[in-house]
């Protein structure tokens, strides 16, 4: 792309899976010529995923809690943060994993703006449409499309399988974590309980799945909170003994979620994308989710690539804790979903 051509793209990282999976986007953008403006949330560990990914970012405002009002009131006010940056770059396009402020700057700005999305039961911004909106190819609900000014189009896979198709693992995660690779491994993530689709029996599900691999004799669990102030501690007062002994380990820093998943024996999330890393990496994946069931679960529910444990006797009942063997290589080419997302950013930036 010449540089009077050339056009600046706008890529806001406002949740912790946004850095893996614009991570790959961000440099087939590069090798095309755009030019890049990537900012970023103080919050779950995006900036320290931003940093281990080498990503150039500017961060600005935070995350103000699960309260409904301190959320609009947050949203309001980091869109009148982000606003002088964007006002100065000029972006042509704007592309986020579900940012209400870009959203709403976008809208302000007239910036041609794609909402890239795999749970169509998240709240959508009255009166405010993004241009296009991307979603895996299963999501079959008709009434998503009238939520975006031109539609919205569907790619092939999950959208986990952008940035699985380039992994290849590393086993220093275990090192790095001081695990025993004879040890059944389990990743563990808990519920979401600061988001708007938290359904408090989630809670009672983790505590339940916890409980059960604690007193497997050889079982280690990495438990990964969603923060550090309320779910950290609730983990280490709840089971202090098994926190100390590292029966429960927390990591301290900020780790490769799919190096960590790979070499665990099976995975345990109360949220959407850790579940759906591991199936698009073949782990064993049981979900704890207890909100609206997405279309992207169902599917992978449905073709046996996750469990759904819906109750505590469930969990006695379908979870399988057993060490499974782990290939020291990984091939995961020819996945479709990175490409059609860039040649859907091609056309919206040349004004099709």
């Amino acid at each position: 792309m010449s540089p009077e051509k050339q056009k600046t793209v706008w890529i806001d990282l406002d949740n912790s899976p946004h850095v893996p999976f614009f991570f790959p986007i961000i440099k087939k953008l590069e090798e095309k010529g755009y030019r890049l403006v990537i900012t970023s949330r103080d919050c779950f560990q995006v900036c320290g995923l931003a940093c281990l990914y080498n990503l150039s970012h500017v961060t600005i405002g935070r995350h103000y809690g699960a309260n409904k009002a301190l959320k609009v009131f947050g949203t309001l006010l980091r869109s009148i943060l982000l606003l002088p940056t964007v006002i100065r770059e000029k972006p042509d396009v704007s592309i986020s994993h579900g940012s209400r402020p870009l959203i709403i700057i976008s809208a302000l700005l007239r910036i041609r703006s794609i909402l890239i999305f795999d749970y169509e039961h998240a709240k959508s911004l009255p009166f405010l449409k993004p241009t296009l909106g991307m979603a895996p190819s299963v999501i079959q609900n008709p009434e998503v499309k009238k939520h975006f000014r031109q539609g919205y189009i569907g790619y092939q896979g999950l959208k986990e399988d952008v940035y699985v198709a380039s992994f290849k693992p590393n086993p220093k995660i275990l090192d790095d974590l001081k695990i025993d690779e004879h040890k059944l491994i389990v990743t563990i993530r808990p519920p979401a309980n600061e988001a708007h689709y938290h359904n408090p029996e989630s809670e009672k599900l983790f505590s339940a799945t916890v409980d059960l691999i604690g007193n497997i004799p050889d079982a280690v669990m990495v438990i990964l909170p969603r923060n550090e102030k309320t779910q950290k501690e609730m983990i280490i007062n709840t089971w202090p003994e098994w926190y100390q002994n590292r029966k429960i380990i927390i990591p301290e820093k900020v780790v490769n979620g799919l190096d960590l998943i790979w070499y665990s024996d099976f995975v345990i999330s109360g949220g959407g994308t850790m579940n759906r890393e591991a199936a698009a990496l073949g782990v064993p994946v049981y979900s704890i989710f207890r909100g609206k069931l997405g279309d992207v679960d169902k599917y992978l529910s449905e073709n046996g690539r996750l469990t759904l444990l819906q109750s505590v006797a469930d969990i006695q009942t379908n979870l399988k804790p057993i060490k499974r063997d782990k290939p020291d290589t990984a091939s995961f080419e020819n996945l479709p979903a990175l490409k059609q997302i860039i040649e859907a950013i091609d056309t919206l930036a040349v004004g099709k």
